[in-house]
């Protein structure tokens, strides 16, 4: 009896060295699953945050988080339009690919394209969204169940288990308390106004308010990091902050300048990525899901089209570590329903953005960029309904007739060629185009070549043929 007690004994031993050395599932060894904190703005555009010396605005929590952490100076959005931006994320897929999901409103279809907080939800993890995210029917929310605060979605978390977490603010997205900043103590003085944009007192205020409304989700974000510090498990989650497309005012947001494409990105990791580094090479937000996924032990799925961002976090480089990522595309169907009366059409556009240069091919050059406005929109100063109403747009519409607002009310609110291209050396604004210019038929033929074949590879339905499909989907209604 006592020589069977050993030897089962030993044998016991010997099966947990063997889980020990090898990994297997249950050994003490194996590290803990990651939480996942995706802290997502809405409208917030590179680069407006005080790391990036905007003098007005304040972001602490934001800038920590870069401190510890990796900053991308070179993020993009697949879409600078809110739906199709947030399913790409959910997805790690290109928007075109994802059907009605392409345009404002439209339903993510969850059983023909996964989302990873579900593929994380069956592994284990426990899910949740508090705020914003894209449309959903009834409780099937793409980015999982809702919940009240941090402190619900917390509470209701089994013990131990890893959680993913979708933070949609609903901030600087407007309306805005008018006036807000300046109440706040900005000095609209110290703004520095956006080339694309007026400079005057309006327009001035306007970004206050855009900045105060900025700060608001940058507290809201330190409050959910203060939290996990006090239970002990901010190393251990992965912290997100960024925005789901630029700020919305003129020839910004719904626009694929970079204004309306490029946005802040700060990731943190506690040990698991050095921090205080700056990396340049171009991401795409819709490289978080694989990214989420390979980190809480899965394999991203053969159908996302995006890429995993964890070789460059756990990398102790700065500035380019992935020499292929050398480019990004972005593109746009519809936004609001804003052309003449009977078309349910956006602007479709595709992008090709590179350190140098951003070609861009407008595939309905007829159609309005900023939609269509009547004389009684246009003294109501509501009119061109891709474009937020504000303070800003109300101003550029009643002066538009006016010297220093004219060239850049037709930049922001006309129509455009098929072609757009720009030298960012010599206008990083992006407002000069030179795409028919013949000193730059060589860079535009081998720009547009290159997006033709990337949008070919992925099956964009405006390349082979089909693109009319997205004019016809219509807004879904609950």
């Amino acid at each position: 009896m006592t020589c069977k007690f050993l030897k089962n004994i030993h044998l016991r031993i010997a099966a947990l060295l063997v889980a020990l050395v090898l990994g297997a599932p249950g050994a003490t060894t194996q590290p803990r699953r990651p939480n996942i904190l995706l802290a997502l703005a809405d409208d917030w555009n590179w680069p407006h945050s005080a790391l990036a010396e905007v003098r007005v605005i304040r972001t602490p929590v934001f800038d920590r988080v870069c401190r510890e952490g990796v900053r991308f100076s070179n993020a993009y959005v697949s879409a600078p339009s809110c739906t199709s931006s947030r399913c790409a994320i959910l997805t790690g897929q290109w928007h075109w690919r994802l059907e009605e999901a392409a345009n404002l409103g439209g339903w993510l279809q969850q059983k023909k394209y996964p989302v990873y907080p579900e593929l994380l939800g069956r592994a284990g993890y426990h899910v949740g969204m508090i705020g914003k995210g894209p449309d959903g029917r009834g409780k099937n929310e793409p980015p999982g169940p809702r919940y009240k605060d941090f402190d619900a979605f917390m509470a209701a978390r089994p013990a131990g288990q890893p959680f993913v977490l979708w933070f949609g603010s609903h901030d600087p997205h407007r309306p805005y308390d008018k006036g807000c900043g300046v109440k706040g103590g900005m000095n609209p003085e110290d703004v520095q106004v956006p080339a694309c944009l007026p400079d005057s007192p309006e327009v001035r205020s306007d970004l206050c308010d855009y900045y105060w409304e900025i700060q608001r989700y940058d507290r809201e974000v330190g409050e959910m990091i203060r939290k996990l510090e006090q239970t002990g498990e901010l190393d251990n989650t992965i912290i997100v902050m960024t925005g789901d497309n630029g700020l919305p005012f003129p020839r910004c947001k719904s626009n694929l300048y970079d204004t309306g494409t490029k946005v802040p990105l700060a990731i943190r990791w506690g040990n698991e990525v050095k921090g205080a580094r700056v990396v340049s090479d171009f991401v795409n937000l819709a490289d978080l899901a694989p990214t989420f996924l390979e980190a809480g032990g899965l394999t991203p799925l053969p159908e996302m089209t995006a890429h995993s961002l964890l070789g460059i976090l756990r990398s102790d480089k700065s500035g380019e570590v992935e020499p292929a990522r050398d480019h990004t595309l972005t593109g746009k169907e519809r936004h609001c329903e804003a052309q003449e009366k009977g078309n349910t059409g956006g602007y479709p556009c595709r992008a090709i953005r590179t350190s140098g240069f951003l070609y861009i091919r407008n595939h309905e050059p007829a159609r309005w960029p900023a939609g269509v406005a009547t004389a009684a929109e246009c003294e109501g100063g509501v009119a061109y309904h891709d474009i937020d109403n504000g303070p800003a747009k109300s101003y550029m519409i009643a002066h538009h007739e006016e010297p220093g607002v004219r060239k850049l009310f037709d930049l922001g609110f006309g129509k455009r060629p098929a072609e757009e291209l720009y030298d960012l050396a010599k206008d990083p604004e992006q407002l000069v185009n030179v795409a028919a210019d013949p000193a730059y038929q060589g860079r535009r033929r081998s720009l547009a070549d290159r997006l033709l074949d990337e949008l070919t590879a992925t099956k964009d339905p405006r390349i082979l043929g089909d693109g009319t499909r997205f004019d016809k989907y219509n807004k879904p209604k609950n």
